[in-house]
């Protein structure tokens, strides 16, 4: 009874196993591949439950979503015989895992060292029609859906279908940089050199102008001020002439008074005598 349990008990265990090894899932973002005895015997596994045949089947997986490596940077000539370097990253993805279990066995490394040799192939012929201004400053979409297009003939070939390729950066070599930048930092100094000219020629007007209206306002103020005090003393003469008519004894006398008080206005003693026109008021005369 013993050993025919245990039989029983293996031969349950065995047929758990063998159920279990006969039934595989199969994900929504992968690519399964089934093979017997190494060869290839379905790949057209749609998500869900299925059934292979126990130790003679091999299931293989592989990722169906879209993957991206970045590219190497590499160096590319432009229409105008000049060095640029072009970093860059590729979008791609299994289409046939048939064909691409076939060309690259299964490997995400070999197949993306093959992407990039084509793209870079793709890269150099666009590259060698346009100048650097079209790739800087130009659409670069054009160019990029020419190179998938083309990269996609011979991609399909190995079972992977490129989404995309993107430019992250264009720049031109150590070596060409340094001169570039040279050269225009010394256009740059003399653009500033122009304008600093410019500058100084247009401030030497603007100061010669301003010079030149001062000089014409302060000619015209001084020859204004000038007629107005010849009007005030024509004025004056004429006001002191009919004061001096109306009584020019008192206006001769208050002459004298206003010149004793200019001359005499400190408290120093003169003992003189008071002779002569200047001092006619000193000697005892009395105003008529």
């Amino acid at each position: 009874m013993s050993s025919r349990m245990n039989v029983i008990i293996f031969l349950c265990l065995l047929a758990l196993i063998t159920v279990m090894t006969s039934v595989f899932f199969v994900d929504q973002r992968e690519r399964v591949l089934l093979l017997r005895l190494g060869q290839i015997e379905r790949s057209d596994f749609q998500p869900g439950i299925h059934f292979k045949i126990p130790f003679v089947n091999e299931v293989r997986r592989f990722d169906g979503r879209v993957l991206s490596f970045d590219a190497t940077p590499s160096r590319y000539l432009t229409g105008e015989k000049k060095n640029v370097i072009v970093d860059s990253f590729i979008l791609w993805r299994i289409a046939d895992v048939s064909a691409y279990y076939t060309s690259m066995g299964g490997i995400e490394e070999r197949a993306q060292l093959r992407l990039s040799q084509i793209i870079k192939d793709g890269l150099r012929g666009e590259f060698g029609k346009r100048t650097i201004q079209q790739l800087v400053s130009g659409d670069r979409t054009t160019m990029v859906d020419l190179i998938i297009s083309d990269a996609n003939k011979t991609a399909t070939k190995f079972g992977i279908e490129i989404v995309n390729v993107r430019i992250k950066r264009i720049d031109l070599p150590s070596e060409v940089s340094t001169s570039v930048y040279t050269r225009m930092e010394a256009e740059r100094e003399r653009v500033a050199k122009t304008l600093r000219s410019q500058g100084a020629e247009e401030a030497e007007k603007i100061r010669s102008d301003a010079d030149r209206q001062r000089t014409i306002i302060l000619a015209d103020a001084k020859r204004t001020a000038e007629e107005l005090r010849g009007t005030g003393d024509a004025k004056a003469t004429d006001t002191y002439a009919k004061a001096y008519g109306q009584n020019s004894e008192f206006y001769s006398f208050y002459r004298r008074l206003t010149a004793y008080q200019n001359v005499f206005t400190s408290d120093d003693m003169l003992v003189i005598e008071p002779k002569g026109e200047f001092f006619k008021d000193f000697s005892g005369s009395s105003v008529k």
